[in-house]
């Protein structure tokens, strides 16, 4: 399973975007800001999206939200990179927001945050269940 989140350009302090399952809409993300670490950009301490990438993903229990929740591995610089639910960049240090309503794609919110991230979970965990690689592109 691959999943693909494509940012649109965000602003100094967010970026949204489109998160996409083997090439089908699944729902709209929110992150902190894209400052280009791929090309030498320079991390703020949770204020800074990961860079653009390919990751392993695996469902793991979180010690900040003491949950199972999907877990973007091996970015380099961060340590406990997830996906979950909330509404803006407030809501993340570094992780991915997601939700199943975006009114305006340039206001650092979205909707439906825990309708998506749940549908989200139940697929992951499914592909892993039945042994399938699955991985998140950050393009």
């Amino acid at each position: 399973m691959e999943i693909k989140v494509v940012r649109k350009k965000g602003t100094a302090g967010f970026t949204e975007g489109r998160l996409y399952i083997d090439g089908e809409f699944e729902c709209f993300t929110v992150e902190d800001a894209d400052r280009g670490l791929e090309s030498g950009g320079v991390k703020i301490q949770d204020k800074t999206a990961i860079p653009k990438g390919v990751y392993p993903i695996t469902i793991s229990m979180s010690n900040h939200f003491k949950k199972m929740l999907i877990e973007v591995q091996k970015v380099t610089g961060y340590a406990g990179v997830r996906i979950h639910s909330g509404n803006s960049s407030k809501d993340t240090e570094g992780c991915i927001i997601v939700g199943s309503i975006n009114d305006r794609e340039d206001d650092d919110w979205v909707g439906g945050s825990k309708v998506a991230y749940e549908r989200l979970h139940s697929k992951v965990k499914q592909a892993l269940s039945a042994k399938h690689t699955v991985t998140l592109a950050v393009a």
